[in-house]
Formats: C-alpha cells, structure tokens, sequence
C-alpha cells in the first residue's frame, strides 16, 4: 500500500480535510493561537471606536504640528486637504521645515497662499541627542500653546470632518490622547502584502475596549501618522523630548503617556483619513528596515515575534483548510473593520514570510539604514 509522504500529504490535507497531515487531536494545539486572534478580532470590530460624522463645532483651541524633510511630493494636496477642515473655531497649522534640500518650503509658501491659520517656520541644526522627528515635533510644540495638540504626516490626506470628529471623540471619552489609524492606501504588490499587516497586528492582539481603560504600556497602540493628544498630558512627559532617540517615536510616546497615569486608544481613522506610505518595494523595504528591529527591541524580541507570526499564519496549514479559512477569516475581519481590500486576506501566509523577512533584514542591516538623508 503507498502511503503518502512530506509533500503529497500536505497537498493532500489542503484539498480534503479529512486526510490532513496532521488530523489526530494531539495536533490541534495549533489552533489555539488563531482562535484566540479571531476571537479578538471580532470583539474588535463590535467595539472598535469609530468617530461620529455630524460632530457639533468644536471650542477649544487646536494646533496640527507638521515636520517637514523633503516632502514635496506631498505638499500640495497636503495643504489642499487642510485647508478644507470644518468645525473647528481656533486651528492653526504648525508648519516646521527640517532643513529640506529640495522644494518643501516654496511649496508650502505658495500653496498657503496667505492663509492667516498657518505658520512656517524653520528648524534648528539637529543636536546630536535627538532624532530628527522628535526634535522637529518638539520646536513646533514649544511654539504653540494650543489645548489639543495634533500630530499629521506629510504622507496623510484628512476628509474635511476628520479632524473635529476625531478630537470630539477623544473629548466626550475623557481620553488624553487618541491615534486615528488612517486608511492604508496599497497599491504595488509589496504594499498590499505588507501594509494590511499594520492595523492586522493590534486588531487581533489587542482587546481594545480593556486597553483602553488601562494604564499598562503594553497596551500601547499608536501610529504618529495621526495622533492627537491633550496639551496637559504631552507637557505632563515632557513632550518629544520623552522619545528624543525613538525611531518608532508613536507607540514610544504612547506608552509614557500611559505609564504616566494618561488613558488613550486607538480608533477607527478609516473614514476620515487616509495615506500611502510607500511608492514602491524599495521605498517600503528600506523604511521597515529602519524601524522593525526597534519595535521588537531586541534579537529575543524579533525571534519571539518571528515565533508569533510563524504559529498564527503558518502553522495552521498543517491542518489543512481549516486552518487555512481560520488564518483568512481574521485578516478580512481586520480588514473590513479598518478600510482593507478583504481579497487580499487570501494571501495572509505570503504577507508573513515577508514580514519575517523585513525583520530580518532590518537587524542585518543595523547601524547602515538610512532615512530622509540621515542614518537611523
């Protein structure tokens, strides 16, 4: 009798079920940390905060901090997107050039147009205790004195409400600080493989509505592409200068607000905003190599999470399509409740051998990356 061995079996198990490699009891095991994500997943999309779109006008006075290098490309439709933003009675946008060498500040200059609601000015000489971001996000907050303090990306594109309903969210929830994860606009393959990855990490890891009322950094879940927070709480850490040398400054900054005694949480940012982060695979491959190897903390850390990604997209192969449907159903959930094509939760198991693979790349290439023209 022939009995099936390694690649015939798996293939087998992937097209009946029934003859799966792996269909003794012993081996379900393997489902445990998928369901659990799953399950995660869909208390997240039940409760995932989500700004309301007929907010009233807003009061208190707000301040977007904008650091510039070098991002021409992007300001134009930047200020155009700015300059539509309704509902608030006091906003000022903060403009902070850092030292660009290419056309950011002409632009700026003739897309403001005279517009009394923003500023331009000019950053100092970077120190050399300070990241650039940081250090740009820190001279634009020490020259405002706004209530709420926002924080936009160059890259990021705001609906005309985004910005009073986002704030009033965070208001009539009594939180310090929230982040509206915008829509991740993917367009090359590497995009659409990688960028779904982002909100698919916290929305199947985090309980947020537990987070949200907890003061445990690990909870911290925050993207500095739209981050807003109240003046008293940043002043209460010190500001950027608490995440001076941070390359994933966001989360860093989140968790010291919540070490600090602050709440806050992240919210649905899908309808209100958007941004394309990457143009292309080398774009985005050098941009994950400057941060992952951080986000993890060290070689323990990466190989933990390489661990993760491994059981929670991988290994359910083994026990043929039910594994595989578990592994599909999570990153279309993620997917539906955060703006993502759904289609593409059918190739999760190739966006994770990628990811493991920016991961290690980025630890390879320690101490050589570079970003906006400076070493990271």
């Amino acid at each position: 009798m022939h009995v099936p061995t390694g690649r015939t079996r798996l293939l087998a198990g992937l097209a009946d079920p029934e003859d799966s490699i792996v269909n003794s009891s012993p081996w379900y095991w393997l489902l445990l940390l998928p369901v659990l994500m799953l399950v995660i997943s869909l208390t997240n999309l039940i409760f995932l905060r989500r700004p309301s779109l007929d907010s009233e006008i807003f009061t208190e006075s707000v301040v977007v901090l904008l650091p510039v290098r070098n991002e021409q490309e992007n300001i134009p439709q930047l200020i155009q997107s700015l300059k539509t933003q309704m509902g608030i009675r006091d906003l000022t946008f903060n403009f902070l050039d850092d030292n660009s060498s290419d056309q950011t500040v002409n632009l700026i200059e003739e897309h403001i147009d005279g517009d009394p609601r923003f500023t331009l000015t000019f950053g100092a000489q970077l120190p050399e205790d300070w990241l650039g971001k940081p250090f740009a996000l820190q001279q634009a907050f020490e020259a405002s004195d706004s209530q709420v303090v926002v924080v936009i990306d160059a890259d990021v594109r705001l609906k005309a409400d985004a910005l009073v309903s986002a704030i009033t969210l965070m208001r009539s929830r009594q939180f310090s600080f929230i982040s509206a994860y915008p829509k991740q606009i993917a367009i090359t393959w590497a995009e659409r493989l990688i960028q779904p990855l982002l909100q698919w990490s916290w929305m199947s890891s985090v309980p947020l509505r537990i987070a949200e009322r907890s003061h445990n950094p690990a909870f911290a879940v925050a993207n500095g592409q739209f981050f807003i927070a109240d003046r008293a709480a940043l002043q209460a850490v010190g500001a950027f200068e608490c995440v001076k040398m941070e390359i994933v400054d966001d989360i860093a900054l989140a968790r010291a607000l919540l070490k600090n005694g602050f709440l806050g949480t992240v919210i649905d940012g899908s309808r209100i905003a958007m941004c394309r982060m990457y143009q292309s695979w080398p774009e985005l491959r050098e941009g994950y190599s400057k941060s992952l190897r951080v986000a993890f903390g060290s070689w323990v850390g990466s190989a933990f999470a390489i661990t993760l990604l491994m059981l929670s997209g991988i290994a359910p192969l083994l026990l043929g399509l039910g594994g595989y449907a578990i592994i599909v159903a999570n990153r279309a959930i993620c997917a539906r409740a955060t703006g993502g094509r759904i289609v593409d939760a059918l190739l999760h198991p190739l966006s994770i051998l990628l990811l493991t693979y920016l991961i290690i790349r980025s630890w390879k290439m320690r101490g050589r990356t570079q970003w906006k023209g400076r070493l990271v």
